[in-house]
């Protein structure tokens, strides 16, 4: 994920919640807008998570659009924070941990 892990001054947000997995582009965005009250098209990276944990996608505007990335973990699930309402901040450092299915905290 070069795209995502490039820059160690990229801004990655993880919203808290699971949420409905047949989110594409467009769902994503507007979650960000009113979920997280941020600006899905401001350059962050924007990370989600499955009701099962086992799956995560990623929402970052590149500057010529929306990129969406899905991820599945096989026979393991991801390391989440707790389920709260609200959004976290999270390192490109341990974003990359997260996203390799490694326990980041």
């Amino acid at each position: 994920m070069t795209m995502i892990s490039a820059g160690a001054d990229l801004k990655i947000y993880v919203a808290t919640r699971p949420i409905d997995f047949r989110c594409g582009h467009d769902g994503l965005a507007a979650k960000v807008q009113e979920m997280l009250r941020l600006d899905p098209f401001g350059g962050a990276a924007f990370v989600f998570r499955s009701k099962r944990a086992d799956r995560v996608k990623i929402l970052i505007w590149d500057r010529t659009g929306l990129v969406l990335v899905h991820k599945r973990l096989e026979g393991c699930k991801f390391v989440w924070p707790t389920i709260t309402d609200g959004v976290m901040r999270m390192s490109p450092a341990m974003f990359a941990a997260l996203f390799e299915g490694l326990d980041w905290s």
